[in-house]
Order: structure tokens, then sequence, then C-alpha cells
């Protein structure tokens, strides 16, 4: 099922996104690096309880990657379905997260540390997205990034989408924080990603956040 799920060449990471790769807001306006948290209130079982981690936000649009929602699959099996021919996995436990609803089945890799990959999007100076085989290779030869995040399929929003829904409350959201994001167990980052904002969740009604 999850064969081909990462690219072998820039087109097609070229092709996949390309509506999100015009100039940028502001930086004032954009939240990309910024973390998108569910409110409690909502309901919309993509995104329920979920902390998303925006990799870029302009006037074309948003996308971003669902960074606690792991799936029922870890790198080693995730290996197994890909066109690779060492299928050796030194971190074979690896989890694999539901990156979001987009294009399930494409594969994306979240890390600390541009790199040299064949097909990286950089979000700051030091996170990028790699889209790209070769990452997924040196990961599972223990020679990938030492910190990084694995998923399958993204969260995307059309333009003047994302600005809507956070007027009508269904998020918060602030500046992304790399602890929560690479090193603070999955069950926490919700809850957490709050914290930062000063926020506990668990004191908000679930009445907010209605569209």
């Amino acid at each position: 099922h999850w064969y081909g799920a990462f690219a072998s060449s820039r087109v097609s990471v070229h092709q996949s996104t390309d509506r999100i790769s015009s100039p940028a807001m502001t930086d004032a306006a954009t939240l990309t690096n910024h973390f998108l948290i569910a409110m409690p209130a909502l309901a919309d079982p993509n995104f329920h309880q979920t902390v998303t981690y925006m990799c870029d936000h302009n006037e074309q649009g948003a996308m971003g990657l669902v960074i606690n929602r792991p799936l029922d699959i870890e790198l080693g099996e995730l290996l197994g379905h890909l066109d690779i021919e060492d299928k050796r996995v030194a971190q074979p436990y690896v989890p694999v997260y539901q990156g979001g609803p987009v294009q399930t089945e494409r594969g994306f890799v979240l890390h600390e540390g541009l790199g040299q990959w064949e097909a990286t999007m950089s979000v700051t100076d030091n996170i990028g997205v790699t889209l790209s085989q070769d990452i997924i290779e040196a990961i599972a030869r223990g020679e990938g990034p030492r910190r990084f995040l694995i998923a399958l399929g993204y969260a995307g929003w059309g333009g003047g989408q994302l600005e809507a829904e956070l007027a009508a409350n269904a998020w918060l959201n602030g500046p992304a924080d790399p602890t929560i994001l690479f090193d603070t167990p999955i069950e926490r980052r919700w809850t957490a990603s709050a914290k930062l904002l000063g926020v506990e969740l668990k004191n908000l009604s679930t009445d907010v956040g209605h569209a």
C-alpha cells in the first residue's frame, strides 16, 4: 500500500507542493513553524485533540503535519513496503504518524538539521521536511538525522480556509517548540503545546470552538 510513499526525484515533490510554494506572507501573519492546537470542542475526527506542526502557510494556503497521531505501523514494516534493496533496520520500532488526511499514501520526514537530501523543503534554518526516499534509507541504517518524525499524509488548507477556522476559535496557535516536536511523549504533546501558551486545555469549555 505504501509502495512509492517517498519520492525518488525532485519533480514529483515539486508537483505535490506547487500550491504551497508561492511567496510567503509577512512574518507577523504566517503560521509557518507554529503549532496548531485543536481546541477541545473540535470534533472533526481527523483533528480531534491533535497538534499540527505548520510547515508552510501563505496566501495560497497552508500545509502541516499532525505530530501526535501514531499509526499501527512502525518503521520496520514501512520499509518492507518500499522499493529498497537493503531492508535491514537499525531502528525498526520508530513510530510512523498519521500526518493528516491528504495524500495518505505519501511519506514525509520532518527533521532537525536540513542535511543534503534529494528533496527537502526548509521550514526554518534548522528544520526541514523531506519527501525523498534517501532519508528513510539513511534512517534505516542509523545514519539519518538524530531527531526526526516520519508521517504518512499531511494536513492541507486552501487560501483563507485556515484563517476562517482560527476566527471561529477552532484552534490555538503559537510558536513551535522542538522539544515537544521530537522529544515529548506522544500522549502529552496536545496538552504540552497548549501549556507553552499558558493554556490549560482541561479548563476550556468544550462549547468553545464550534464553527
